[in-house]
């Protein structure tokens, strides 16, 4: 009881007492006195929750820069580690706050202001310095509305931007209504003060219409005993600008600029209320929401209705409990709570759910489930956020490093990347990088990323993003490589051919690729043989020898005259192994020397060499009509990363679609295994199923059909 009894205490009015000498005569960079500053900050907090520590520290934010040695110390031993940790984080995220703001057009993007925001909340181990930060700013707003002194709309523009969003996703409204209004005075004057002239112009005709509603709503509940407490509403200057902005309309086309507003005490009490003026006044069905049913994204709820009286003027109705008014004007913030050696200071069950709700949103995450943990890890990040130079703001994965950082910001820049430097310090590209560091790269006029980047024992990439691209980058290089030595290769061999008029792109056509680079670098990964180029360019021209009516009476034949083929067994045909015909493809017959009709695809290279030279040879022919149980040989080429297991997998695919495998020859290019199998099957379709399991295998870069 004794160390309870010397604990400091957080004590507002000692905390301002003992400042008070500190911060006189001392400004901000604003122009707005210090001490002036805490009292407002202060004032601010006290409308929202009489929270001590929360005060003490409003008071107590600035002692780290006017003292600057051991002040950490001094407010501990004063005030205790709580208004401590709130100061300390308080001074971070004015640091931050000062960093990020830049003249970078990019910096004020919605997408920067929500990484923004996302970084300011991962600093935070105490979620209430955030409402420190956004009752800051607002006094800050309220003194430049008050002294008139310029610099205003800068504030307003990354208040919109950045902390009036901020306090809409926590639900601290009374803050974020004022937020927005100064802002909007700020930024766009002249809309803020004609909004403002029509809502004076017609403030006694508005008043004295309001009063009259509320009399006669009161008069109603009353004659049905329902206890209730109704009020004009103040229409906020912002909202009725962005309405007037999102709906094209104008001032006199709003129907919510008279509203009141009818407290009861349960739900069932919200119905009957909205019943009974339903009954009383003519209604505008178009415009009834019911957010009690189903509330909004932020937690808000209630009855909004509108309706109209005799004269046809418009007035909005909301119907709320108690509960629901109180959440709609303070917020979470109302009901935020610390656990301290599991007191729980009696909060009901349903305040623990909004506390629970709160640290889920802190941690960004889009759907609030069933039962939230009351656990301190909902509001850990997975994410760390570091800003460049000119204060952008860059999300990255936890232990990302310098080299993550570079290749999020731009590929160009991770490629030529040489060094970096964390707040101004020079670290090793390994290093992992924490939330709120500033990250400036250094990098080469030209340059390239390291294969030590891939290895992950070495620890230079978290993200599967970098890796991906340092990846490509050597995977491009390669290509490029190949597709210079395939073409000094090919043009050797044209050459030695006597071929060099060739048309590349024909020759291309010929081989089955779409581009001439294509064929390169297929040459250069030994995928064409020197032989199919010989062929494709000077195919040899058969002897006539043989008609070819010697061979067709032989075969056999359809009603049509054309030979029928079945098999690899069929009569007097054998399929071309230069192109291994398998139905249904279109075929064509050639009437070779003594080994009967040669049956080659349609589109294949050989047969249309033949059909420039030797077309009375080519004959019609079609698949027989035991198709189905007959086999047909084919090639299949897959190209792979070696790793043990990969001829047992790839082995078990052939299995499973029961083909099998008559030959096999393996070779290693460049590191991989281009692995060519003979297998027997039944169909084109079939051996279409077979490719697309094989490219399934893991480490099968291809698998295509020769």
């Amino acid at each position: 009881m004794a160390d309870n009894e010397s604990r400091p205490t957080a004590d507002p009015a000692l905390a301002r007492s003992m400042v008070d000498p500190l911060y006189r005569g001392l400004r901000l960079s604003t122009g707005e006195a210090l001490m002036a500053h805490a009292d407002g900050v202060a004032g601010i907090i006290r409308s929202i929750r009489n929270d001590p520590d929360l005060i003490a520290a409003a008071y107590l934010f600035c002692v780290p820069t006017v003292i600057q040695k051991n002040s950490s110390e001094w407010i501990e031993k004063s005030f205790g580690t709580t208004v401590n940790g709130l100061v300390q984080e308080l001074g971070q995220i004015n640091d931050l706050s000062m960093r990020a703001r830049s003249d970078n057009a990019e910096a004020n993007t919605s997408r920067q202001a929500e990484a923004l925001r996302k970084m300011l909340l991962a600093m935070c181990k105490d979620l209430r310095v955030v409402l420190l930060k956004l009752a800051s700013r607002l006094q800050t707003l309220r003194w430049f509305a008050s002294s008139k002194n310029e610099g205003a709309a800068s504030f307003g523009e990354e208040t919109l931007a950045l902390y009036a969003p901020l306090a809409n996703r926590l639900g601290i409204w009374q803050i974020k209504w004022e937020l927005e209004d100064l802002s909007l005075r700020f930024t766009r004057p002249d809309e803020y003060h004609e909004i403002a002239r029509e809502l004076d112009e017609s403030r006694e005709e508005r008043l004295e219409f309001m009063q009259g509603a509320v009399r006669r709503i009161r008069e109603l509940l009353s004659e049905h005993r329902i206890e209730a407490e109704v009020s004009g509403r103040p229409k906020h200057i912002y909202s009725i600008w962005k309405k007037m902005q999102r709906k094209h309309l104008r001032f006199d086309q709003l129907f919510d600029v008279r509203a009141v507003r009818i407290i009861v005490e349960t739900i069932e009490q919200c119905y009957e209320v909205l019943s009974i003026v339903h009954e009383s006044f003519p209604v505008l069905s178009k415009e009834y929401d019911d957010y009690i049913a189903k509330p909004k994204p932020n937690g808000y709820q209630s009855l909004h209705t509108v309706v109209t009286d005799k004269a046809g003027r418009p007035i909005e109705i909301q119907i709320r409990t108690r509960a629901m008014h109180e959440f709609a004007e303070l917020g979470v913030a109302a009901h935020w709570r610390y656990k301290e050696a599991g007191n729980s200071n009696g909060m009901s069950s349903a305040e623990e759910q909004r506390v629970a709700w709160l640290r889920q949103l802190l941690a960004w995450r889009s759907d609030v489930g069933g039962s939230p943990e009351h656990d301190q890890h909902a509001v850990e990040d997975d994410h760390v956020y570091c800003l460049t130079p000119a204060g952008r703001v860059v999300e990255l994965p936890q232990g990302a490093t310098p080299v993550d950082f570079a290749y999020q910001v731009h590929t160009e820049l991770g490629h030529r990347m040489r060094g970096a430097k964390v707040n101004g310090v020079m670290v090793p590209l390994n290093t992992h990088l924490h939330t709120g560091e500033t990250v400036e790269i250094i990098a080469g006029k030209t340059g390239q990323p390291s294969r030590d980047w891939l290895n992950p024992d070495l620890g230079y990439a978290a993200s599967a993003r970098t890796r991906n691209k340092v990846r490509q980058w050597f995977n491009a290089q390669q290509t490029a490589e190949l597709l210079s030595s395939g073409r000094e290769r090919l043009d050797k061999e044209l050459a030695r051919l006597g071929k060099t008029a060739v048309k590349l792109e024909d020759l291309a056509k010929r081989l089955g690729y779409d581009s001439v680079d294509d064929v390169c670098v297929a040459f250069a990964k030994e995928e064409i043989t020197a032989t199919a180029i010989a062929t494709a360019v000077q195919p040899p021209k058969p002897v006539k020898e043989v008609e070819p009516e010697v061979v067709l009476h032989q075969a056999q034949k359809d009603k049509k005259g054309r030979v029928l083929v079945v098999g690899v067994d069929s009569l007097l045909t054998q399929l071309a192994r230069c192109c291994h015909p398998v139905p249904p493809d279109e075929i064509v017959g050639y009437v070779s020397r003594g080994r009967g009709v040669m049956i080659h695809r349609a589109d294949c290279p050989n047969v249309r060499n033949m059909a420039e030279q030797d077309h009375e040879r080519l004959i019609e022919v079609s698949w027989g009509s035991a198709v189905g149980d007959a086999v047909y040989p084919a090639e299949v080429l897959v190209v792979a990363q070696d790793r043990m297991g990969l001829l047992k997998d790839i082995s078990e695919v052939f299995m499973r679609e029961k083909e099998r495998v008559t030959g096999m020859n393996t070779q290693s290019v460049r590191g991989d295994q281009h692995m060519y199998f003979q297998i027997e099957i039944h169909s084109a379709d079939g051996l279409k199923r077979t490719l697309a399991a094989l490219r399934e295998v893991s480490g099968v870069l291809s698998a295509r059909r020769v």
